[in-house]
């Protein structure tokens, strides 16, 4: 039965991707790894079970929507608009580049050119999710190469709905199936497309803009948060839906866009918070979709085809979009950044292999290897980010970076993040202590020096920045990251370097507070419950004395 399909691919889903995901951290691996790895076990290409191919997909659709909400949700329409000036060119020379690298490949292989623009198409523009998740791990969103990334996204995203749109109606000229041609031919379709796209953003900056932010307020009002959570969810797959029933935009462009909206109002950071748990459980569900769609035979058949596939989307995109940014006179480190952000392909490619394959144009051949190339590029995308963790100190350095802080070399304080609690912290030991800022985001290295602070730049996960920021002296280390777990590996290497550094952790529950405490922090602090001791701190300090009964 249908119900039973849905529970089951549910279940199998994420019950192996936690296995998988597991035992992948265990090998020191990316998790994604296992989930990819999950999705091929329950595909239809090995043998015992197999989830349902249709059900998958769309679920995964869910964990986009959610994604690309959340990502609104930190972005702004001045955001977007202030890096349009490199997003939008660079975007659109970096898809000619691939495609025309895809359509070079495609003759080799003695195609036609219909097939070899839909191949170089799919190779030419980015998975959301994973270039989204890498951004997201690593506190890039709202960096100005994260703005960029995002930016760069979604020109890609409007590019290849214009695609899908135009394919049919070109079909016939390129060699494949002409479906009945619209009024106005490629034109018209051109025009409509664009009237379309056009249509919706004027009405959510004009109407959404008011609207939304007036239903969220109103609900929260109501005091409900099962009501709040249940409208913030309501709006982003409404508006993502609506978007593309109405107006012919991806799903993932109008979650972007109701996010981005959402974002204006007071309780976009609640509205964030909300959603999160079931952003990442679909998100989840994206990668063991991919993983179903993979058939490992492809490889055996075309290993050289497969190859070549693989260095167009991980070395040829890479080496135009670094190129690109370097044009635009941006620092290295923003140009790595965005290379290895769009080193792999995803959910569009998979649309466009699968029109092309229906309209006649692309042979079954090239569906499998832009697959092949989708899954291979998922995989290594994460080992080209550790790569680029490796090199960020040695481009810091030539970029000019100081080198160790003045302060490194006797007692002194560590404060780890430099976020909305980190700023704090660091303002409120000005004149008590030394202190050195770790900050894995240049930007806010550079904002921090100018404020009069010593700071060095880096993951303080890795021990060298740890050590180069001078832990091996620091008397204190206070961790202000808002994730657990990578407080948790902070503490875990800090208290290896400096067995006796007092160390003083941000926790969100009990939970926190447990696990910190277990890695070695001396005390773990909740929000809630510092906010109940200031309370208590401002009560009276003894009963108010009886009155007296006449």
């Amino acid at each position: 039965m249908h119900h039973t399909s849905l529970i089951a691919t549910i279940v199998a889903g994420l019950g192996l991707a936690f296995v998988f995901g597991a035992v992948a951290n265990r090998l020191k691996l990316p998790v994604l790894v296992g989930y990819l790895v999950a999705g091929v076990v329950v595909g239809p290409f090995t043998p015992g079970y197999v989830a349902d191919q249709e059900l998958a997909p769309q679920l995964a659709e869910i964990g986009v929507i959610l994604l690309m909400f959340g990502v609104g949700l930190h972005f702004s329409v001045k955001d977007l608009m202030a890096v349009r000036k490199i997003a939008i060119p660079g975007a659109v020379v970096q898809i000619l580049a691939a495609t025309a690298l895809g359509i070079g490949l495609a003759r080799l292989l003695g195609w036609t050119l219909g097939a070899g623009i839909v191949f170089g198409l799919a190779l030419s523009v980015a998975s959301t999710v994973v270039l989204l998740r890498a951004l997201q791990e690593r506190r890039l969103i709202e960096t100005d190469r994260g703005r960029i990334a995002v930016g760069w996204l979604i020109v890609e995203d409007l590019a290849m709905v214009l695609a899908l749109v135009l394919l049919p109606a070109v079909s016939g000229m390129l060699g494949g199936e002409a479906p009945p041609p619209g009024p106005g031919g490629v034109a018209g379709a051109f025009a409509i497309t664009i009237g379309k796209v056009a249509a919706f953003v004027a009405l959510m900056l004009i109407v959404g803009r008011r609207l939304i932010p007036w239903i969220l307020h109103r609900i929260a009002h109501t005091g409900s948060r099962e009501l709040f959570r249940l409208a913030v969810l309501a709006i982003a797959l409404g508006v993502a839906f609506g978007s593309a029933a109405l107006f012919g935009v991806s799903f993932a462009l109008g979650a972007f866009f109701a996010g981005m909206i959402m974002a204006e109002s007071e309780l976009s950071q609640q509205a964030a918070n909300e959603t999160l748990p079931l952003r990442d459980a679909f998100a989840v569900l994206f990668f063991v979709s991919i993983g179903m769609l993979f058939n490992w035979s492809v490889i055996l058949r075309e290993p050289l085809a497969v190859l070549a596939t693989l260095a167009i989307i991980v070395v040829g995109k890479s080496v135009a979009a670094y190129l690109i940014v370097l044009a635009f006179k941006r620092p290295t480190s923003v140009a790595l950044t965005i290379s290895a952000s769009l080193a792999q392909i995803g959910e569009f490619s998979f649309i466009l292999a699968g029109l092309g394959v229906s309209l006649k144009l692309l042979p079954k051949d090239g569906q499998d290897l832009i697959l092949a190339g989708a899954i291979l590029s998922i995989l290594l995308n994460p080992l080209l980010f550790a790569l680029l963790d490796k090199l960020a100190p040695r481009l810091a350095g030539r970029a000019g970076e100081p080198g160790a802080p003045a302060a490194a070399n006797r007692p002194h304080g560590v404060l780890v993040g430099y976020g909305r609690v980190g700023k704090a912290v660091a303002e409120g030991l000005k004149g008590r202590m030394p202190l050195v800022v770790i900050e894995d985001e240049g930007e806010r290295a550079d904002a921090l020096r100018a404020a009069g602070f010593e700071a060095v730049q880096g993951n303080a996960v890795r021990p060298e920045v740890l050590l180069r920021a001078g832990l091996a002296e620091a008397t204190h280390l206070f961790v202000a990251v808002p994730s657990p777990f990578e407080a948790a590996r902070i503490i875990e290497q800090a208290r290896a370097a400096n067995a006796g550094v007092k160390i003083v952790a941000r926790a969100y529950t009990d939970h926190d507070v447990d696990l910190l405490t277990g890695m070695g922090a001396d005390h773990a602090l909740i929000g809630e419950q510092e906010i109940a001791r200031g309370m208590l701190a401002l009560a009276p300090k003894r009963p108010p004395p009886a009155a007296s009964v006449h």
